[in-house]
């Protein structure tokens, strides 16, 4: 049997891609567990592997470097949340009040709801690196242009598109340092209490920006 017919052999139905597949989520999944409680700074290669259960060799088949790891766990997190949340404001529509509430309540929820997720997402990617940092900025105006994109087009006078994007920006930013304090410990307040201010701040906000000519 030659080299590449030996490298594509099937072992318990899966083949070489599918195995490699699953060996990648393992790692993303030990990243996710201990990126998010430990910390990035404070978790090496070696123990990522030891408690996806995989030596180092399929570390470095899927990933580069530890960072490229936390950038994989990030990006997963933030591909899910952002389907989720898009999906609960669509299937509000074409209520804005409901929309925004709907996709507060997904985005929230995911959060708050485990704090391995919160952690990684509001807190340890910040400042990881200059290429995650660059990402971070990203991931916060694609959330700015979903919000966007559910208040538009606005009734009655157009409002600009600068301010729009600057109020949708402004929400976004404030959400997000928001779970960041609550996260951290420094706000006392339920989750319901949560999605309820945020919601109250942005349709106060669609409502300001609605109005103006």
């Amino acid at each position: 049997m030659t080299g590449t017919q030996t490298a594509g052999r099937r072992y318990g139905g899966r083949d070489a891609a599918q195995r490699q597949q699953e060996r990648r989520t393992r790692l993303i999944q030990a990243g996710l567990d201990l990126f998010g409680t430990a910390g990035y700074a404070s978790v090496s290669v070696k123990q990522v592997c030891s408690h996806a259960g995989l030596t180092e060799r399929y570390f470095y088949e899927s990933f580069r470097d530890r960072e490229d790891l936390l950038a994989g766990v990030y990006n997963e997190l933030i591909s899910t949340i952002t389907a989720e949340t898009a999906q609960a404001a669509a299937a509000a529509a074409p209520d804005v009040d409901a929309q925004l509430r709907a996709g507060l309540e997904v985005f929230i929820r995911t959060l708050a709801g485990d704090a391995r997720k919160a952690r990684l997402v509001l807190i340890e990617v910040v400042g990881a690196s200059p290429r995650l940092e660059v990402r971070r900025r990203e991931v916060l105006h694609e959330f700015a242009a979903m919000v966007a994109a559910v208040v538009a087009p606005l009734p009655g006078p157009e409002a600009s598109s600068n301010r729009l994007t600057m109020t949708a920006m402004s929400l976004v930013g404030g959400v997000n340092e928001l779970l960041v304090d609550w996260t951290l410990g420094h706000q006392n307040a339920t989750v319901e209490e949560l999605i309820g201010l945020c919601h109250t701040l942005y349709i106060a906000a669609y409502r300001a920006v609605s109005d103006q000519p």
